[in-house]
């Protein structure tokens, strides 16, 4: 542990000699390359990766979960955004150059490879982990100067990283069972082929992991905090295919698939696609593939032979069930008592006079969930951050470099759990002393624009970019922001962040209308680099309401929320509330009292702690 309690200090890791070795690799004569591109994600595009699969991590130093390297003959760039913007300037050594996404007169990647590299470059890649649509973007801008893209076999980091490398997990798979998914497996595959048939595809192409999990109603642990686990599937009109390693199968998986899936080995999805070409071509069909499809699995059906849409499984999955919907109601209100235990339990210690540093409290904050019907694990990596730390968005304490908690600083705790019948993620910021009145102000500027969220009714057809701006409109009157979305969609007992929906500025946001049966975050924050960091998270269902007229005749949307875990009115600043605004925070904190202390053991500190905070703010 540092010895300065509040210093986010991380040791940067060497790469010199990883990018020598991989540049030793580009002068072979199988690939001749002047740039090598190594992205975040695997196989099938996941946001978070196995051990195996973190190259770009690897290659770095950077572990943040979003980001790409760009390691040419001449230097190494690290592109990411503004959530790690911090992080990746601590954990790079002095070999690579950090790109800041967002940032006026920053190129992305795609532009840096064409703008700053040699004409005539080639520029390698491992085509398992490029989408198929960016490949084909990428390829016709390099050939504007006359530079290539090359699809190595091999993949380079694999090489340079040799048998240090982690090996690829083959953990069991479980059945979910009917009670949690409300919907069987085989009602799913029905519905998918319907709608397959409606344009005539010969079959879709599925890569996804979470898409694997949920639509056969099975659950893994291969990717660490993700209940999914290593497949590829092809649904045809007439067959069922699971590419899987079988050893991970109990006779209760088999039994609950039944004998129409078909198993085969995990990598021979790309031989059968290929053996498939004819059949395409004779039956005048095309197969579907998901526009985050791999550009490895396009060229394997053949680029002619496939047609790329947003996968119809992704919009299935995202409309929760009224099954699944209970379970994430459920199963918060058992995670918010876990996390009103845990800050009762963090100010006790510190009243006795206890010194805890972050990994502590993250630890005991997941002896708390542990405790809980149906937990299963963490949906994500704990953010226990005091003070400075707070500031950096994705921060994770590490053993050497994490900080005492400080009780007279901003605490950020933003933490969830996977349960059998939910996903939750709950972010709540606290004080345990005295906050300034410039914490409280932006506290409360923050807290404004949750409330605005929480409170929106809009139109069917409504977007989450278009329901951006509530967030941040009362931080623009102090000249504040955040750096980060205002809101993901949120898997039910899978990823914690699913698309294809979301709230945030990212014009991608504007494609899918929020829909009823959504489930999706509610999260705006500020930071002060070097002081703290805040940021308030509830998650909420979106549902329909009923409004005095119907412009239209569209109907109506707004919010559910299910998280419970106070507001802490300490922390707000009462003058700069409306009325409305005053009265959200005492209706919501009475909710949470209401709701979770039947969850909470009779006197205990926990049960004490949340009577005291939801106490009505005068």
């Amino acid at each position: 542990m540092s010895n300065d309690k509040n210093a986010f200090e991380v040791k940067a890791v060497d790469t010199t000699e990883r990018l020598t070795k991989l540049r030793s690799l580009f002068k072979k004569e199988k690939y001749n390359l002047t740039a090598y591109v190594i992205p975040s994600e695997d196989a099938h595009q996941s946001e978070y990766t196995a051990e195996c699969d973190a190259r770009r991590a690897f290659i770095s130093g950077f572990t943040g979960s979003a980001g790409l390297a760009v390691v040419s003959t001449e230097s190494a760039a690290l592109f990411t955004d503004g959530r790690y913007f911090l992080q990746a300037r601590k954990q790079m050594d002095h070999n690579w150059a950090l790109m800041k996404q967002g940032i006026p007169d920053v190129p992305t990647w795609q532009e840096y490879l064409v703008q700053n590299l040699p004409k005539g470059s080639r520029i390698g890649i491992d085509p398992t982990l490029i989408m198929a649509s960016d490949a084909k973007a990428l390829k016709e801008s390099l050939g504007k100067t006359g530079s290539s893209l090359i699809s190595t076999e091999e993949n380079l980091v694999d090489i340079v990283w040799g048998d240090a490398r982690p090996p690829r997990p083959i953990n069991p798979v479980n059945v979910l069972p009917l009670k949690y998914t409300g919907r069987s497996h085989n009602d799913k595959i029905t519905h998918l082929r319907e709608e397959l048939a409606k344009e005539n595809f010969y079959g879709f192409v599925v890569s996804a992991l979470d898409e694997i999990a949920w639509l056969f109603n099975l659950r893994g642990s291969d990717v660490q905090y993700n209940p999914v686990f290593f497949a590829y599937a092809l649904v045809t009109k007439n067959d069922i295919f699971l590419y899987i390693d079988e050893n991970k199968l109990s006779n209760e998986v088999r039994e609950h698939l039944g004998p129409s899936v078909r198993f085969r080995p995990y990598n021979t999805v790309f031989k059968d696609l290929k053996d498939l070409n004819d059949k395409f071509k004779n039956d005048n069909q095309k197969l579907l593939i998901s526009t985050r499809t791999s550009y490895a699995l396009a060229l394997a059906a053949g680029e002619e032979n496939i047609e790329s849409a947003r996968s119809p499984i992704l919009d299935a999955k995202a409309i929760k069930n009224e099954v699944e919907l209970e379970g994430m109601r459920q199963c918060h209100l058992r995670d918010a008592a876990a996390v009103i235990n845990y800050f009762a339990w963090l100010e006790d210690q510190f009243a006795a006079g206890k010194k805890l540093n972050e990994i502590d409290g993250a630890d005991r904050l997941e002896k708390f969930r542990e405790e809980q019907e149906d937990f299963v694990g963490l949906s994500f990596d704990t953010i226990s951050s005091s003070g400075p730390n707070g500031a950096i968005i994705h921060y994770k304490p590490e053993p050497e470099t994490c900080a005492l908690i400080d009780p007279n600083l901003l605490y950020l705790c933003d933490s969830g759990g996977q349960y059998k019948n939910g996903t939750t993620d709950v972010t709540r910021t606290i004080h345990f002393g005295t906050p300034t009145a410039q914490e409280k102000r932006a506290f409360t500027r923050v807290l404004q624009g949750h409330i605005a969220i929480d409170r929106a009714i809009f139109p069917k057809g409504t977007t989450g970019y278009l329901l951006d701006v509530l967030a941040r409109t009362s931080l623009w009157k102090d000249g504040l922001d955040f750096r980060h979305g205002t809101g993901h969609g949120v898997g039910c007992y899978l990823n914690v962040h699913e698309g294809p929906h979301g709230i945030g500025t990212r014009i991608v946001f504007n494609d899918v209308p929020l829909q009823a049966g959504m489930t999706v975050t509610n999260e705006p924050g500020y930071y002060e680099d070097g002081k703290f960091g805040i940021r308030i998270e509830s998650v909420v269902l979106v549902r329909e309401v009923d409004t005095p007229n119907n412009f239209g005749n569209r109907g109506y949307l707004g919010f559910e929320r299910i998280t419970f875990v106070p507001i802490q009115t300490k922390l707000v600043d009462t003058s700069l509330l409306n009325p409305i605004e005053h009265k959200w925070i005492n209706d919501y904190n009475a909710e949470c009292f209401q709701k979770v202390s039947p969850f909470l053991k009779p006197n205990s500190l926990g049960l004490r702690w949340l009577e005291r905070e939801t106490a009505a703010l005068k």
